[in-house]
């Protein structure tokens, strides 16, 4: 521990705190030099538990205000929930592709067509098809679903997604 003689401001270095005054080298004056300052555990436990807070608050608003704005920009999402596949009256086998689009804002939104899209395994595109939604309006917060056949083969087909067109 460090302390300073008050009267020449001479500084000395403790291993502990002296039972008894010290007296200056330098200059001779004499003083008692007190006990450290502990720093009360409580508080520091307040501290740190409200510094997680903050924390913990400003992570919640951030996602929070990224989910907002990601609703803002794509208020409208197209997600496949199940693929199946039919057979055609010349026996060759198509998927059909189910689904829903989904309103996560909070305003009524025209749906736009949908693009259903197959890759290949080596993520080349096989086929695009254009198709319109079975609704053309949605309310905040409902879904429409979704089902069209692909015109192309399950040959080949690796991977199937869809999106909703762009203008």
């Amino acid at each position: 521990m460090k302390t300073v003689c008050s009267f020449c401001k001479t500084e000395y270095t403790l291993n502990s705190v002296p039972t008894c005054p010290v007296q200056c080298a330098v200059c001779g004056h004499t003083w008692n030099v007190p006990a450290p300052h502990h720093k009360n555990s409580f508080l520091v436990f307040i501290a740190a538990l409200c510094a997680l807070m903050a924390a913990s608050i400003f992570t919640f608003v951030v996602i929070t205000q990224h989910h907002e704005n990601n609703i803002q920009k794509n208020p409208l999402v197209a997600e496949i929930s199940n693929i199946n596949k039919t057979t055609d009256d010349l026996g060759v086998q198509h998927f059909v592709v189910n689904g829903f689009v989904t309103n996560q804002s909070k305003n009524i939104y025209g749906v736009p067509d949908l693009v259903i899209v197959s890759f290949d395994n080596n993520g080349k595109i096989i086929a695009q098809q254009k198709f319109f939604a079975s609704a053309t309006l949605l309310e905040a917060g409902n879904k429409a679903p979704f089902s069209h056949t692909l015109s192309v083969p399950t040959d080949g087909v690796h991977k199937i997604t869809v999106k909703l067109k762009s203008n």
